[in-house]
């Protein structure tokens, strides 16, 4: 199991109840941020909800990293999910993991949704009874020093809203904190400057105002069900997170998800459904986000902005 070290102290304390905000609003999206977020949970590789082209961006490389760890010769894995939600990603990479071959698989994902962390409980149970399988997920928040021990994980994941929601004063300290526990790669992704709207919890159409303020990084939501969200929201430029990453990681590749695809998703609400059908169109999109996806001209417009990164090499 993953050996716990000595606490670090943050430079930003988080005293202000912001993350308590964020943590109550995901718990109580329950079931609808994750037909939202992940489409069907029981069905890990079908990729068709409404960010389908990220998830598949994301899936590829997490699988070639897995690929390519099996084929140097490992049998064994450590993986650590950062603000994991439901658990669909990690479930995700245990099973391939165990499907390549992997005797010795360590992965723990931590939310600070309650809800959250009970649902992915419940959608791993056969999966980490599984021989050579240790898969726990449990109450945590990324803001705080992590309990692995250093150069104790070989894939660290922290993906979608989950950076987002950090106050800005925290970052610095976040990933160094993730950096100290890495000894492989961190992948990690973001909403950026230019993306379309969200309101993170759940669909657009749920809500029926919201107003994301840049200067305080919150957003205010209003939902059609009466209720009224306030949470911390920072949307990120790539240069921002290249300054961010530059000490603690190396950078393998960042990139932007969807630069394109849900700018011409038909809307059911609105377009025909033969528009929804298969179509020569999607083969020019796909083509298009590979020639832009890491243009600085087009990067910050994408919905998502993609991190690959390696723990930097000591400085001498």
């Amino acid at each position: 199991m993953f050996a716990p070290t000595k606490p670090r102290r943050h430079a930003a304390a988080l005293d202000d109840g912001t993350l308590t905000h964020v943590a109550t609003a995901y718990s109580e999206a329950g079931d609808d941020y994750i037909a939202y977020a992940d489409g069907d949970p029981t069905r890990l590789y079908s990729f068709d909800a409404r960010y389908g082209y990220c998830d598949r961006q994301v899936w590829k490389t997490l699988a070639r990293k897995l690929e390519e760890r099996r084929a140097s010769g490992a049998s064994s894995i450590r993986i650590l999910d950062a603000g994991c939600g439901p658990g669909t990603w990690l479930r995700r990479i245990v099973t391939h993991a165990h499907a390549l071959g992997f005797s010795a698989i360590e992965a723990r994902g931590f939310d600070i949704a309650q809800a959250q962390i009970q649902r992915a409980r419940l959608l791993a149970g056969n999966l980490a009874r599984l021989p050579g399988v240790s898969l726990t997920f449990e109450l945590g928040d990324l803001a705080q020093p992590l309990p692995e021990s250093d150069r104790s994980i070989d894939l660290c994941l922290c993906l979608y809203g989950v950076l987002n929601h950090l106050p800005v004063p925290s970052l610095p300290a976040t990933f160094a904190e993730m950096a100290r526990v890495t000894d492989g790669h961190l992948f990690a992704t973001v909403r950026a400057i230019g993306s379309t709207p969200t309101i993170f919890v759940d669909s657009l159409d749920k809500a029926s105002g919201f107003k994301q303020d840049h200067d305080r990084g919150r957003i205010e939501i209003d939902l059609r069900d009466g209720r009224h969200l306030a949470l911390s929201a920072h949307l990120f430029s790539a240069s921002e997170i290249k300054t961010l990453i530059d000490e603690p990681f190396e950078i393998e590749d960042l990139c932007g998800l969807d630069l394109f695809h849900s700018r011409f998703a038909p809307d059911p609400r609105w377009n025909p459904a033969s528009l929804a059908a298969p179509h020569p169109l999607d083969q020019e999109l796909a083509r298009l986000e590979e020639i832009y996806a890491r243009d600085p001209r087009f990067i910050d417009r994408a919905a998502h902005l993609f991190l690959v990164a390696r723990r930097a090499a000591p400085k001498v």
